[in-house]
């Protein structure tokens, strides 16, 4: 049995017991992250890379996670295709893509993507114990495009809907682009010490099956395919998208992440042959103490196999959770040995 539990996991392998970390593991809820960010701006922080390998390891110094998370943003690789962009405090689109002579002059070929978060991670591997893993990570293609052409994160990002009518050539030519420049990326965090890559797409939700099929599907198994083919475990991320979690799970995966309105056992009983499920209690549940957590996460861990299940929230967590959750919702994962 190897000692990095995320790993057994994915391998759908016996562990001691099951792996857990967190999704915004290194973030606010957290006095020594909001002691950095008193400095710093979110983008001084992810860019430089020894202010991101400090508040990645930041939780691993207060929590027994098995995995560490680089600290970085969806949309960092954008810069690699020329787009300017902030955070205010999301993510703000410079100039966003409106006609497909813009997506026409973008880059279909990057020297480096993103060499700041090479050298975090590197920072971070030389650090992290035995039995943890690393996870890199980034947007899947339509997630990106949302960003691109919407300008900012917006409820049911209207912009990319209409793109897609109104230029269809156009919008596969950028998930195209987007596709190759995220493998690139993927494999630049492997080589640089992530052993594993989520993929988050965040927005995925917003389409119906048929449309899925149309947007995401192709450029989603490009990707993962190329990655199976280089041994890079995948897990993939949803929100909201209930309705397309079976056809994320026929693409070549290791993992599938999913929110708290997914019902984890019974998605596990389908996939449990060949996927490793992950998460899903509801991240506001901790706002509720420890007593609480402990009640909830207990339920959950109850109702799940154990083998080939990660345990970790339904989405990020909140910014004012309180500590003490966290190291319950541990402690209960610890006491299944």
């Amino acid at each position: 049995m190897n000692d990095k539990r995320l790993l057994n996991a994915l391998n759908l392998k016996e562990n001691d017991h099951r792996p857990i970390w967190i999704m915004r593991q290194a973030g606010r809820y957290l006095p020594e992250y909001r002691k950095v960010r008193e400095k710093y701006s979110f983008r001084e922080v992810s860019e430089t890379p020894e202010l991101a390998a400090e508040v990645t390891l930041q939780p691993l110094k207060r929590f027994e996670f098995d995995a560490s998370i680089i600290f970085a943003d969806i949309i960092t690789p954008l810069k690699a295709m020329n787009i300017n962009f902030d955070f205010n405090p999301g993510p703000i689109i410079e100039n966003p893509i409106n006609n497909p002579k813009q997506i026409d002059a973008l880059p279909d070929k990057f020297y480096e993507v993103a060499p700041e978060v090479q050298a975090s991670l590197k920072l971070v591997k030389s650090e992290l114990k035995s039995q943890q893993t690393l996870i890199g990570f980034g947007g899947a293609p339509w997630t990106l495009a949302a960003y691109l052409i919407q300008g900012k994160g917006q409820k049911d990002f209207p912009a990319i809907r209409r793109f897609a009518s109104e230029y269809p050539e156009s919008l596969q030519s950028l998930l195209t682009k987007l596709s190759d420049l995220s493998i690139q990326y993927f494999k630049e965090q492997f080589e640089s010490g992530a052993e594993v890559i989520q993929i988050f797409d965040s927005w995925a939700g917003l389409l119906s099956i048929k449309d899925w099929q149309t947007w995401i599907q192709p450029h989603l198994l490009h990707i993962v395919s190329t990655l199976k083919a280089s041994n890079i475990p995948v897990i993939l991320f949803l929100q909201n998208a209930n309705h397309l979690v079976e056809y994320y799970c026929e693409l070549p995966i290791s993992g599938i992440g999913v929110d708290w309105r997914v019902d984890l056992s019974k998605l596990q009983s389908n996939v449990k042959d060949h996927i490793a499920v992950q998460g899903n209690l509801d991240p506001a549940i901790l706002l509720a103490g420890p007593e609480v957590t402990k009640k909830y996460a207990i339920n959950l861990l109850n109702s799940i196999d154990p083998n080939g299940h990660i345990m970790n929230l339904g989405h990020g967590i909140l910014p004012n959770t309180p500590i003490e959750s966290v190291h319950a919702l541990i402690e209960v994962i610890k006491n299944e040995r």
